[in-house]
């Protein structure tokens, strides 16, 4: 198999939540590997800036805002995207948020937030722009799933439920349309430190347990992660669907290191 199937050349590539973290660098490698590139978020100053970077890459791209909890904002999101490129090929679902707090203390409103953003936020992604796919017979849906899909983690448990029913969002939904030419999978990304989870991780015992857990005894770079995102897209991973491709630097494999 050449280095042809990795090519991403005359794809397009939505990545919602791609303004920042490790959604950012995906936009990135999808670019570098050929794809025009729309990163969306909420924020439009960090839509503007990724944007430029994707043109500094010499890809098309555009300037919208999106609300994963919002239909309409992601139909708008969608609709634009076909005006300008007459397809979507590729959607990364990589918005995200959590909060550290105790079970018994957590707000109702917060569970209710964490769900919203991070599960059914995924499942709007997943219907708005698969049913486009569907409808042209090709497409790759990229989720974004976590370390705690698989094992605890230590008061986000909101987020451990979210990111555990990603998983099985993208399983289902990948039985549903693999007969149809959609490749539905998800990446696990191990400890990145990001906007979103850096004071939880850097100079903290948390931090320091992680890495502790973590074979290659460091966290990740976010440049680490778009590889698992360029395969996933493209012809490369044409009979993958339904699979959860772990970046973790050896952490869950792990039970003894020494």
């Amino acid at each position: 198999m050449g280095h042809d199937f990795l090519d991403l050349a005359g794809r397009t590539a939505v990545v919602i939540g791609g303004t920042s973290g490790l959604g950012r660098a995906i936009a990135h490698g999808l670019a570098r590997a050929g794809a025009d590139v729309v990163a969306s978020s909420r924020r439009s100053d960090l839509v503007a800036s990724t944007a430029d970077e994707i043109e500094q890459l010499e890809r098309r791209t555009l300037r919208i805002t999106t609300d994963v909890r919002e239909d309409d904002s992601l139909k708008r999101l969608l609709g634009a995207c076909v005006d300008e490129f007459q397809h979507v090929d590729i959607l990364v679902n990589c918005a995200g948020t959590t909060k550290k707090v105790a079970a018994l203390e957590m707000e109702m409103t917060d569970w209710d937030r964490i769900i919203d953003v991070n599960l059914t936020g995924t499942l709007r992604g997943c219907l708005i722009f698969g049913e486009h796919m569907l409808e042209r017979g090709w497409g790759r849906i990229i989720n974004i799933a976590s370390l705690a899909s698989f094992v605890g983690l230590y008061q986000v448990v909101a987020y451990g439920a979210s990111k555990a029913a990603v998983v099985a969002l993208t399983k289902a939904l990948a039985v549903e349309w693999a007969p149809h030419g959609v490749c539905v999978n998800a990446i696990a990304p191990g400890v990145f430190p990001t906007g979103l989870n850096r004071e939880l991780l850097e100079g903290t015992k948390r931090g320091e347990e992680l890495v502790m857990r973590t074979p290659m005894k460091r966290f990740g770079d976010v440049t680490e992660i778009a590889g698992a995102a360029v395969f996933l897209a493209s012809e490369a991973a044409s009979f993958v669907t339904g699979e959860v491709i772990v970046v973790d630097g050896g952490f869950l494999a792990s039970g003894v290191n020494q």
